[in-house]
């Protein structure tokens, strides 16, 4: 890890950020102008190779008459403003009444020998010998706008970690149009764009798309960072496979309105960004005041998707995920929502815990219904007290009970709704996003608590301790079931287009101070399912609810996409009852079992329902997870077969970090008339090792596995799953 500066003739800097697999190299030139060098693989020093070439270029304006070569509109910029000459996308755009320009020219830089903590907002954390930033700052003299921007590099992996303050040093307000927290210019477009898209109950679903001149953006507006999207792109070259060929992604810290993607240029000059949704953001910046966006993530590998995916997960459970929960190894979980909906009472949820105790399930979780008089989705949101028909004995006596039992205790909440039919609604019906004049929109019968408030805040800070500190609550599921609508506050303080940000921050806010009051709780991020699965999230709750989708099939492409950028131990996966609730299809408890298993376990069906012999299977199921769960939730993942180049077939695989023991996990789809023999090789296994098969105890070298490969028994079934599990001798 290392930043280097190198003075550039009589006006030039070069700064060169590197560390052990990457480098980011940025010049000044004449009159302050700065632009990007390089980034991507490690190089040891830089001497302009890669030389810029100054040619007039038609329609391409400059700032000096003398010289129709320089023109902004054909250099690799750092940081794009508007109005100054580059027709392409730009990072930030500020304006007032008279001024819609902004003309950045280096002033100043700064080496911080750790990483720069955002206030307000989650971001990654380092040890104080960890990590390195420098700081660029950048002055448009004639407005007074100073934009400063950090870079932060980590001794431990490839990411670079960079976010953009914004300071008003003048004595007029402006207003803050656009914002970006990362932009990249490369040289050419020979890339694919890849995505994770999706719908409810169909998340992370990867996409790539060959890039073509003009703007490819991946966006969300729905004020979440959605089912439909994801806050993450990356370019590949068309070659890429998990196993070679070039990766530079893009990540944002932050879980509301986002845009990320590409702009190619004219040249096929590739700008790639990503930062807050222009179309649902403004801020008013007065004079003296700063804005911080958000920490945004840019990674590069030459070698491929399987090397960013495990560097990613590394860089998120080191330095984006926090607490006692960080690194800790997750419950197995029941959660009887699948078993009882709204229908259930003391003596139900009792005898859910004695068949769970009887498995080995570790915790027992209570979702929606318990809280006021919810019987419906009707009712209620916002009523945070005990629904006392249901529970006549009150929730502490329900918990102790449970605890008798063995098992830890779990609750549902949706903090951030708020029902028509509730008391909060009648006491505060101002307290709700609205505008003026107009009827309101509903969506799942609720509506969305104003939480730029910072009244709305400070009951929501309450009430939720209340509930935790009601009873022996060691976890929480935190859920958002619907997208943000007529977007206004009726308290009038701020532009209509800063609420959504807005709301962010005080959720940020309501998140910190919760968890720090308790740190006890493993809190889960639930959107109906994976609606706001982001890093902004995992940095106050280490695990997030993959999907309400539990088909098991279904789950192995929303589990791939997932797995592309977020590790295993934040991804919460469950059998359920079949037929299935949400596709109607029927699979084997053990493919269930199987694919849950390539997560964070837990069961959603009623096990009072059950035969014996399927409980004993789940029984053995949850013997087996507790054996492998180390070498899953902690350790390295390898895509065997993906789901999107395989549809037939998916393999993964976990490797723990001393290479001592391996999971295997194995799913065929459909069966087929003479289907061919699948043999897979193994990958990440000390190939000087001798590997034992816990099942059939026969022995193998690491090589062998890796170079000629493991056969996959053949069974002529539909949804056919298996998993292996090796152990070093």
């Amino acid at each position: 890890m290392d930043i280097q500066v190198k003075q550039q003739g009589n006006d030039g800097l070069q700064f060169h950020l590197s560390n052990n697999s990457v480098s980011l190299v940025i010049e000044t030139v004449t009159d302050g102008y700065i632009f990007l060098r390089h980034f991507g693989k490690k190089i040891n020093q830089y001497n302009a190779s890669n030389w810029a070439q100054f040619i007039d270029r038609a329609f391409s304006p400059g700032p000096y008459a003398d010289n129709r070569c320089f023109s902004l509109d054909t250099q690799r910029q750092v940081y794009a403003t508007s109005g100054m000459g580059d027709f392409r996308y730009p990072a930030i755009m500020i304006s007032n009444e008279k001024d819609m320009g902004l003309d950045l020219r280096f002033q100043s830089y700064e080496i911080i020998e750790e990483i720069v903590k955002l206030t307000g907002l989650p971001s990654s954390h380092a040890d104080k010998k960890a990590a390195k930033t420098l700081r660029l700052t950048l002055v448009d003299d004639v407005l007074a706008i100073h934009v400063k921007l950090f870079y932060t590099v980590f001794t431990d992996t490839s990411v670079i970690a960079t976010h953009v303050e914004v300071t008003n040093n003048g004595t007029q307000p402006y207003v803050i149009e656009k914002i970006h927290s990362a932009m990249l210019d490369l040289e050419h477009s020979n890339y694919e764009l890849i995505e994770l898209a999706g719908a409810y109950a169909r998340e992370k679903t990867f996409q790539k798309t060959p890039l073509k001149q003009g703007l490819m953006s991946v966006n969300s507006r729905r004020g979440a960072s959605s089912h439909q999207a994801t806050p993450f792109t990356c370019l590949a070259t068309p070659t890429t496979n998990e196993e070679q060929g070039e990766v530079i992604g893009m990540h944002l810290v932050y879980s509301g309105d986002f845009e990320a993607g590409v702009f190619v240029d004219q040249l096929q000059k590739t700008r790639m960004f990503i930062g807050l949704n222009h179309e649902t953001f403004h801020w008013n910046l007065a004079p003296k005041q700063t804005f911080t966006a958000p920490e945004a993530l840019i990674t590069y590998t030459n070698q491929g998707f399987g090397a960013m995916t495990r560097d990613m997960h590394h860089f998120v459970s080191n330095h984006i995920l926090n607490g006692v929960y960080q690194k800790a190894l997750r419950p197995i979980l029941l959660n009887n929502w699948e078993a009882t909906y709204f229908d259930f009472d003391e003596s139900k949820i009792l005898a859910l815990a004695d068949k769970a105790v009887e498995v080995g399930i570790e915790l027992l979780v209570l979702d929606d219904g318990w809280f006021g008089k919810r019987d419906d989705d009707n009712s209620s949101l916002g009523d945070w007290f005990l629904h006392e028909k249901k529970l006549p004995k009150g929730l502490e006596s329900l918990v102790e009970q449970v605890n008798e039992k063995g098992l830890q205790f779990g609750i549902w909440v949706e903090p951030e709704m708020i029902s028509v039919d509730s008391e909060l609604y009648r006491s505060h019906p101002d307290w709700c996003l609205h505008m003026a004049n107009r009827d309101h929109l509903y969506s799942r019968n609720q509506l969305v608590l104003d939480l730029s408030r910072v009244d709305v805040q400070e009951y929501l800070i309450d009430a939720m301790s209340k509930v935790c500190t009601s009873a022996n609550i060691s976890y929480v599921k935190w859920d958002m079931n619907r997208n943000m609508t007529c977007v206004a506050s009726a308290l009038r303080q701020y532009g209509v287009k800063e609420i959504s940000h807005r709301y962010m921050l005080g959720l940020y806010r309501i998140l910190t101070s919760l968890t720090a009051k308790f740190p006890h709780i493993l809190f889960e991020s639930c959107s109906g399912g994976g609606g706001r699965y982001d890093l902004g999230m995992l940095a106050y709750m280490p695990q997030t609810w993959t999907s309400d989708n539990t088909d098991a099939v279904c789950r192995l492409q929303i589990q791939y996409g997932t797995s592309f950028i977020y590790p295993v131990i934040t991804m919460g996966a469950h059998v359920s009852a079949v037929p299935n609730h949400q596709v109607g299809r029927i699979t084997s408890l053990q493919t269930r079992g199987a694919i849950a298993m390539a997560g964070n376990l837990g069961y959603e069906l009623d096990l009072t329902q059950l035969p014996q012999i399927e409980l004993d299977e789940i029984e053995k199921q949850v013997q087996t997870y507790k054996a492998i769960r180390p070498i899953i939730q902690q350790g390295d993942l390898y895509r065997l077969l993906n789901p999107t180049t395989t549809p037939n077939e998916t393999a993964f695989m976990y490797v723990d970090k001393d290479k001592t023991a391996a999971v295997i996990t194995y799913c065929q789809v459909l069966a087929q008339a003479e289907s061919p023999t699948v043999v897979l090789r193994l990958k990440g296994l000390d190939e000087t090792a001798s590997y034992i098969d816990m099942e059939t105890k026969k022995s193998y070298g690491g090589d062998e596995l890796m170079y000629v490969g493991l056969t996959i028994p053949l069974e002529r079934t539909d949804f056919y799953a298996v998993t292996f599990h090796f152990e070093k001798c």
